[in-house]
């Protein structure tokens, strides 16, 4: 019996432990979920007691984790970035196999070296975005080079949105499917990509003042912004030579401006506590933000107009509703004491933006190609959209839990032979992924093609 160890067990990871439970009797596994609260897993594993069960797990407890992983014979974690590096040298201490949905971090690309000569692997980023993403750019790219073409643009764009029959009178059009945290922070730092061969530099400052426009087909318009670093994958994906290269977030219409005025507002700042008291109000942390007047707003118009006025904005504009609708001018306490302007604004939108029992998500992701081929320049567009069943079992779930699941049955086969820290950015480690996520779950891009 092979022994599997899933370390967190959050909103991303429902369709992953179903995908464990509907194969773990034909594989012959067991599986531990190790979560912080694994009380809300009872009912999930209680058809599956003979193959299956709960721990609770601290993840700052290093005795429990050690004990965990020396138990297993193949973790998966599902914690947040910045705790896979412990996790990871007790899989090189014991010789596990590791698989995770994250960003490979500094200390995770240290141990390169010692995962080879433990005969480990260390897959990460074989989520969604990082993931599928690297899958299906990867497709594109190695048939345009079988063909003998070369590709000369790149553009990719992800996005974890609300389903249309589920943004209703929100103006935001979107709600949290994953960690609210990122959302609040994302961005933050420089944006670097590459146009026509040029180095382009975006500070956060200025990053969602001007995004693309984006369509995808049956679905209408997005907006798209820079992600942090895209010049980072020119060598996974074998693109060192390519003069244009971006990676993106999507998001509806209206958004990007809206949160350029919170980014304006100093709001998404983490850099520093406030020292405030947790009954401060909302319109009392915005009047600290603007410019001094006399005499003081008595109103939340009043204030609102004084807002609108300082960001240059108009007062019945877009961009104002939808701060309006957050209750950004209200006398709602902030309700946390000496707190970061980031910790206080995803307090309020995880309020605002949390998804109902009935609401549906949405998943988009677009690749732009554009290559040369016997002479001929042709541009590719790749798009795929993936709805979620309801706020449990959303497309976020499927499209982070279920690549990972389908890398660890491959694991367990000994179908994955590449050792050390791996993304899958190879045939052999993508291709199954994506023939059985298109196969069995319809997960599939649409493709279309024209020549300039």
């Amino acid at each position: 019996m092979t022994r599997l160890l899933l370390l967190g067990a959050g909103r991303s990871a429902t369709s992953l432990i179903q995908y464990l439970l509907r194969h773990a009797v034909a594989e012959n596994w067991f599986l531990t979920v190790a979560d912080v609260n694994p009380a809300h897993l009872v009912p999930v594993l209680a058809a599956h007691t003979e193959y299956a069960h709960a721990v609770s797990f601290d993840i700052l407890d290093e005795t429990h984790l050690v004990e965990l992983v020396a138990q297993a014979d193949i973790v998966i974690s599902m914690l947040p970035t910045q705790f896979h590096a412990p996790v990871a040298r007790a899989c090189v201490q014991y010789q596990r196999h590791l698989v995770t949905a994250s960003y490979v971090s500094l200390e995770v690309r240290a141990l390169e070296e010692e995962a080879r000569a433990a005969g480990i692997t260390i897959l990460m980023e074989c989520g969604l975005d990082p993931g599928l993403d690297h899958m299906s750019a990867m497709a594109v790219i190695e048939r345009v080079r079988a063909q003998g073409g070369h590709i000369t643009s790149f553009h990719s764009y992800c996005g974890g949105l609300l389903a249309p029959d589920s943004e209703g009178d929100n103006p935001w059009h979107y709600k949290f499917t994953w960690n609210p945290r990122n959302v609040v922070l994302a961005g933050q730092g420089t944006a670097k990509y590459l146009e026509n061969g040029h180095p382009r530099f975006i500070p956060y400052q200025r990053l969602f003042a001007h995004p693309a426009t984006i369509e995808v087909p049956g679905y209408g318009s997005f907006e798209g912004y820079a992600n942090r670093d895209s010049l980072s994958y020119r060598a996974p994906y074998g693109l060192e030579n390519i003069p244009t290269i971006l990676r993106g977030t999507l998001r509806r219409p209206g958004y990007c401006a809206a949160w350029d005025a919170l980014v304006r507002l100093g709001l998404t700042d983490d850099s520093g506590r406030l020292g405030n008291a947790a009954d401060l109000t909302w319109r009392e942390l915005v009047e600290a933000y603007l410019p001094v007047a006399v005499p003081r707003a008595t109103t939340e118009t009043e204030l609102a107009m004084r807002c609108a006025d300082f960001l240059g904005l108009h007062f019945t504009g877009p961009e104002m509703q939808r701060l309006q609708w957050l209750g950004l001018f209200t006398d709602q306490a902030v309700g946390q004491a000496d707190a970061t302007p980031a910790q206080l604004l995803e307090r309020l939108l995880t309020r605002k933006w949390q998804l109902q029992p009935d609401d549906h998500d949405m998943i988009v992701m677009q690749h732009l190609f554009n290559y040369e081929l016997n002479g001929q320049r042709h541009h590719l567009t790749a798009s795929l959209v993936v709805l979620g069943d309801d706020a449990t079992h959303t497309a976020m779930a499927k499209t982070v839990g279920l690549p990972v699941a389908m890398a660890v049955r491959r694991l367990v086969r000994g179908e994955i032979t590449r050792r050390g820290v791996v993304i899958p950015t190879h045939a052999d480690l993508y291709q199954p992924i994506l023939e059985e996520l298109a196969t069995d779950y319809n997960i599939k891009f649409v493709e279309k093609e024209t020549t300039l």
